[in-house]
């Protein structure tokens, strides 16, 4: 009996690989490696493999028997908003291709159990401040609207043959529950500015004039250890023979503006930088924050940790590597 974790080199996956291994639980990883780490998994059971490859299907039902997988959990995805507007194709053979031929081996093989790596992405500009799984989605890039894909896939695959799925849309995530599983992707808020200062240069905020107390955009920042654990909840979840929900958000309920998490690495790093303030981007909502009842309730999970561990915990993987 084993869990299944595709993308489990990568940041997020394996903080949860860690936390299955440490509850004693068998784990395969499937990872194409085009941006996870080998080392990032320890002595996991591991298949470099593309889901999204010719003959990738055949390959997972061989795996999935050999190693007696029960349950899956499904990270392994494009996440370049970016990237998904430059090349749309590319990102849904990527994301849905590959869930596609996943889900399809896990039926071949009977396996019913499943934990999707969604995203809020899939709201898009909500014109509330605070969403809950109820609210309407509309995503604004064909990144967000793979992860809305992904989602309708999990209830066509639980009406057509039983699948037991569980989505996790996720807000902002940071931090490290580990020095050595750091985020390494120059892609989010805080390793951004912590790369700028590494380069000596002034980190960049785009727009200091949105409806907000202090002029810049507010998000909803969940630190990576209480995500992970957020997935074992859901996997465990799954094992109830009622179940309410399907969809999930994952975040703290409370939101840090751009300022406050910049004033928060100065204190945490006792760097004072200045700041480059530039344009607004396009489709950036000034306020998105999660409404977690529903994760609360049902899974029993609560975010324990806030803007401060988040920072010294990503700082700390900084200075220890």
């Amino acid at each position: 009996m084993s869990v299944l974790v595709t993308g489990g080199a990568g940041y997020i996956g394996s903080h949860v690989v860690r936390l299955l291994h440490q509850r004693s639980e068998s784990v395969l990883v499937v990872d194409g490696l085009s941006s996870g780490l080998r080392e990032r998994i320890g002595s996991s059971a591991f298949l470099q493999l593309d889901l999204a490859a010719p003959g990738a299907e055949e390959t997972l039902v061989q795996a999935m028997r050999e190693h007696g997988v029960t349950s899956v959990i499904h990270f392994a995805a494009q996440k370049q908003v970016g990237v998904s507007v430059q090349e749309p194709e590319f990102y849904y053979s990527q994301n849905i291709g590959g869930m596609a031929n996943l889900l399809s081996a896990m039926r071949k093989t009977g396996v019913d159990r499943f934990v999707f790596s969604s995203s809020a992405a899939t709201y898009g500009m909500p014109d509330v401040d605070s969403v809950n799984e109820d609210s309407a989605c509309n995503p604004i890039n064909p990144y967000g609207e793979t992860k809305l894909i992904g989602e309708w896939m999990t209830a066509n695959a639980a009406r057509a043959w039983g699948l037991r799925a569980a989505n996790l849309r996720y807000f902002n995530v940071a931090g490290a529950g580990w020095p050595e599983l750091a985020d390494t992707a120059v892609m989010n808020l805080v390793p951004i500015v912590f790369a700028a200062l590494k380069a000596g240069k002034s980190p960049i905020v785009f727009g200091d004039d949105y409806p907000t107390a202090d002029g810049s955009c507010i998000r909803d920042y969940v630190h990576v250890h209480d995500l992970a654990e957020a997935h074992l909840s859901a996997l465990d979840y799954l094992e109830r023979d009622h179940r309410s929900f399907s969809t999930f958000n994952v975040g703290t309920g409370n939101g840090s503006s751009v300022f406050e998490v910049l004033t928060e690495i100065k204190r945490v790093t006792g760097i004072d930088f200045d700041i480059d303030i530039q344009k607004r981007r396009a489709g950036d909502p000034p306020s998105l924050c999660a409404d977690v009842t529903r994760i609360e309730e049902e899974l029993g999970w609560k975010a324990k940790q806030g803007l401060s561990e988040i920072i010294e915990s990503a700082w700390s993987a900084i200075t220890a590597s």
